[in-house]
C-alpha cells in the first residue's frame, strides 16, 4: 500500500467524511440513507488516514508528489 493521495485530497476528505457522519444526529438525512451517509464518510476519514485510496491505485491516481 504506497500513499496515493496528496494532503489537499485528504482535507477534502476528512471535511466531506465529518459532514457525512454528522448529518444523521444533525437529523438532515434519516433512514437507510443516514447509514449510508455515515459509512461512505467513515471510509473517506480512514482512507485520508492512511494515505491510501483503493480506486486510485486500480485506476492509476496519485494525488501527492510525484515519489522518485
Amino acid at each position: 500500500m504506497k500513499p496515493n493521495m496528496g494532503n489537499i485530497d485528504r482535507v477534502i476528505r476528512v471535511i466531506v467524511g465529518i459532514a457525512l457522519i454528522a448529518a444523521w444526529p444533525l437529523g438532515l438525512i434519516q433512514g437507510t440513507w443516514a447509514i449510508i451517509a455515515a459509512v461512505f464518510g467513515a471510509v473517506l476519514i480512514v482512507t485520508a488516514a492512511i494515505r491510501w485510496c483503493p480506486p486510485y491505485d486500480l485506476l492509476g491516481i496519485n494525488t501527492g508528489a510525484k515519489n522518485g
